[in-house]
């Protein structure tokens, strides 16, 4: 059986841009785009030259990609000749093989928002395209509000999609502009589209998420005909976001329904690499990773009740619709005071532990269910239940002895007459028969106070002679603090989210009354688990 072939476009690095709270350097730009051609994406949207001095560097330093690198427009403006539009010169100058354009095919936002008779706007989509056409450019039209313009004015909407098309259009993707189509809306407009004389294979479809449709509504124009898919990486995009990729590409290629009809440029072998660029996109934009993401969450292959994880052992089938290696992820078994003997010999075993002695389990068992009495969670904190483990078995190699620590905040003026704080950390710690001291303020680049546990963080790292270079690719992303018992002698559980250049993240967990000590003691399970991971010898 011959297979369709679907095409995948990425617009993380134009339309996930304007993720409020998202702003992209040039240099995210490029690793980012590098990430995306090795999975194997079939464009790579960069940005709207001209329009920003980031976006126009971008395309002067874009790395050379199997991809197809797609510069961002939109059609020209009444009263001039596309040869001659200002806005539309600088997209043609980014030299890209490829040109997306942005029009309306929504008769009402032509008439309000451009003021432009529709007879008018069609012209401009028709003129803009056969310049495209004839500098030799790959043409994409982004039809904007198609389905809602096409639920107001289905003939005006289809001429809009014509006229591009007749233009020289390779592609005509069809927006979902306001994310407000339903997925069946899609398949019957999408089935009217190419029953009007546009073929499939030069039909895309470009959702957004404000009902929580995005990847529904992509899924649906696929079965109705489309051949390109639009979206972002973890779903970033305007208001609610795009369509998210991270879910539409494993779901094309693992579930039968389209891997056994459709064929995309990304080969089985770089599917693992998937759940690695969603994080590293998160960590870039220094954003905490969604655990209930689809395929890529750290959650998305979690089995917490003991029923759940004794079927798993028996078969992952019985609780996951995928194996989590397909993507990249993995299978946690987490722990807590619900736990039982199954969870625990699975999570044992993840730990390259499958053959521990019986009498063990409940001492290990017992010791989690006391420690989550004092306030301890394992539950979101597997690398700390994992040390727990090891402690209890005595698989915990000797690494080094932290013998003190102080911590200081100091509120004091600068010279600008403002009162800011500054914290310092001194930690002395022993590995072997050496004792070494350090000490570290905690001041960003911009000379902002980061508090006190970056400073205790800094400091413990800072020398710990021959694991101090083990530990320069480990990094801490979140930092989460609970108050578990209320009243003056309040008790304080600290999580802390730390990840490496691996791709691997990895959460410990400390409770004390005084936030620094409990801080202290996640960062040390931290640091551990990490040297354990790395083969460290003690």
């Amino acid at each position: 059986m011959t297979k369709d072939r679907l095409y995948l476009f990425d617009t993380t690095l134009r339309d996930g841009q304007q993720t409020q709270g998202v702003q992209f350097s040039t240099s995210d730009k490029v690793q980012i785009a590098t990430m995306l051609d090795e999975i194997g994406i079939d464009h790579i949207e960069g940005g709207w030259p001209g329009a920003n001095p980031t976006d126009s560097e971008f395309f002067a330093k874009a790395p050379k990609t199997r991809a197809t690198m797609t510069a961002f427009g939109m059609t020209k403006r009444s009263g001039r000749s596309a040869e001659n539009d200002d806005v539309l010169a600088p997209v043609l100058n980014a030299g890209t093989p490829s040109v997306c354009l942005v029009g309306k095919t929504h008769d009402f936002h032509v008439e309000t928002a451009l003021g432009i008779s529709l007879d008018e706007n069609l012209e401009n989509i028709a003129a803009s395209f056969k310049h495209i056409v004839a500098q030799g450019r790959e043409a994409i039209f982004d039809a904007e509000h198609f389905f809602d313009g096409y639920k107001s004015n289905p003939d005006y909407a289809l001429k809009a999609v014509h006229a591009a098309y007749d233009a020289g259009c390779r592609w005509i993707a069809l927006c979902d502009t306001n994310g407000g189509t339903l997925p069946s809306e899609v398949s019957d407009i999408v089935h009217a589209v190419i029953a009007s004389g546009l073929p499939g294979d030069h039909l895309g479809i470009h959702t957004h998420n404000d009902t929580e449709n995005a990847v529904a509504g992509s899924l649906a124009a696929v079965d109705a005909g489309a051949r390109q898919i639009q979206g972002t990486l973890n779903g970033l995009g305007e208001r609610c976001g795009n369509a998210n990729l991270t879910s539409i590409i494993p779901t094309l290629l693992l579930k039968p329904h389209f891997a056994e009809r459709f064929e995309t440029g990304i080969a089985p072998e770089n599917l693992p690499k998937l759940t690695l660029a969603s994080r590293k996109l998160d960590d870039i934009l220094n954003r905490v990773p969604n655990r209930q993401a689809p395929y890529v969450g750290t959650s998305a292959f979690a089995h917490k009740a003991g029923l759940h994880a004794s079927a798993i052992l028996k078969d992952p089938t019985t609780y996951e619709h995928v194996d989590p290696g397909a993507v990249g992820n993995r299978r946690i078994i987490p722990m807590s005071n619900q736990a039982g003997q199954s969870n625990l010999r699975k999570r044992l075993s993840e730990m390259g532990l499958p053959e521990v002695d019986k009498a063990a389990l409940p001492r290990i068992l017992d010791r989690i269910k006391q420690a989550e009495d004092k306030g301890y969670s394992y539950d979101t904190a597997q690398a700390s239940f994992e040390m727990l483990a090891r402690s209890e078995l005595g698989l915990i190699p000797d690494f080094f002895e932290v013998k003190r620590y102080k911590v200081t905040v100091e509120r004091r003026k600068n010279k600008y007459n403002q009162m800011v704080s500054l914290s310092e950390a001194v930690v002395v710690v022993k590995v072997g028969d050496e004792k070494m001291l350090s000490v570290s303020e905690s001041v960003d680049e911009q000379g902002s106070d980061r508090g006190p546990v970056n400073a205790l963080w800094k400091a413990l790292v800072k020398d710990l002679g021959r694991y101090t270079s083990v530990l320069e690719d480990m990094h801490l992303v979140d930092f989460k603090v609970r108050i578990t018992q209320g009243g003056t002698a309040a008790v304080t559980r600290v999580i802390i989210d730390s990840a490496d250049s691996a791709g691997r993240r990895w959460s410990t967990v400390g409770v004390s009354p005084n936030i620094v000590d409990a801080s202290f003691e996640a960062l040390l399970d931290a640091i551990q688990w990490k040297l354990i991971q790395e083969g460290a010898a003690a």
